[in-house]
């Protein structure tokens, strides 16, 4: 191999993924007021264990729907955790039980059994390229 290729080689090898958009829309049926309040893990165990996310976004409810952005996400796995903020307090409402009074829903739609929905239902790729990957969550 001559210099030249190895050279195009390792200079293909070191550079950096391509980061893409996320763009997550809600559909919002619940209420027309208020924000979804909306987490973005990119590991199982900050997703499953209450660690710390990647991003976080506060987006208003409009028309039936709100839409959040995430710019310069690499590729990769990730998982969204979310609630409708209808009386815009920052924060879910629960009754004394612990029970959320707010609408509730995660990435992928997944259903939450006797808790949040876990990384293996609502995890989905992201890809590296420059194009932008687009969710809906109900």
């Amino acid at each position: 191999m001559n210099n030249a290729l190895l050279f195009t080689a390792a200079l293909l090898l070191a550079a950096p993924a391509a980061a893409t958009t996320l763009t997550v829309t809600f559909s919002v049926t619940d209420a027309p007021t208020g924000q979804i309040m909306l987490s973005l893990y990119d590991n199982e165990a900050a997703h499953d264990g209450g660690g710390t996310p990647v991003a976080q976004a506060a987006v208003p409810v409009a028309n039936g729907q709100a839409v959040a952005r995430f710019p310069g996400l690499a590729a990769g796995r990730y998982a969204i955790k979310a609630f409708h903020d209808i009386d815009g307090d920052g924060k879910m409402g629960m009754t004394p039980f612990g029970m959320p009074t707010e609408p509730f829903a995660f990435s992928n739609n997944a259903p939450a059994v006797g808790g949040p929905a876990p990384w293996s239902a609502s995890h989905f790729a992201v890809d590296g390229d420059a194009a932008a990957t687009a969710i809906t969550i109900r």
